[in-house]
């Protein structure tokens, strides 16, 4: 079951209520600036596809040369730490597996870091705004 208010979608389950988002950002090994093109392309698409599969909701998604802007909705029970290197994970097989020059300019496609912080004290909008604008920078 899905709760909405204003500015929070608020989801239902048996035994819990949840909204959790989050501000996700990863870099390619070594912040090389290889997200660009047909790897762009694909990844945005491979992102999007494993939403049901990995239980999270892209709301927002900027992908810049040397890193990636994602604003997700997660399940709690899963976790955001699960969600983000599933993702990492699904995405570095597959982009290096269909781009030759991934595997021979990167040991591995992304860093093991990455930047996690909810979205609790701002509204959806506003980090939305900020991802967005990063487009530019």
């Amino acid at each position: 079951m899905k709760i909405e208010t204003p500015s929070k979608n608020y989801h239902a389950t048996n035994h819990y209520v949840y909204s959790c988002q989050y501000h996700v950002i990863f870099c390619p090994k070594y912040r090389r600036s290889v997200l660009v093109g047909d790897i762009e392309k694909r990844l945005r698409v491979l992102i999007f596809e494993k939403q049901q599969a990995f239980s999270y909701k892209v709301l927002d998604l900027e992908i810049m040369s040397d890193h990636v802007h994602l604003l997700l909705d997660v399940n709690p029970k899963t976790g955001i730490y699960t969600i983000v290197n599933k993702i990492k994970g699904y995405t570095s097989r597959e982009l290096r597996k269909e781009f030759r020059s991934l595997r021979s300019r990167l040991p591995t496609l992304w860093t093991r870091s990455k930047f996690i912080s909810s979205v609790g004290t701002v509204t959806l909008e506003v980090v939305k705004k900020y991802i967005e604008e990063q487009k530019g920078v």
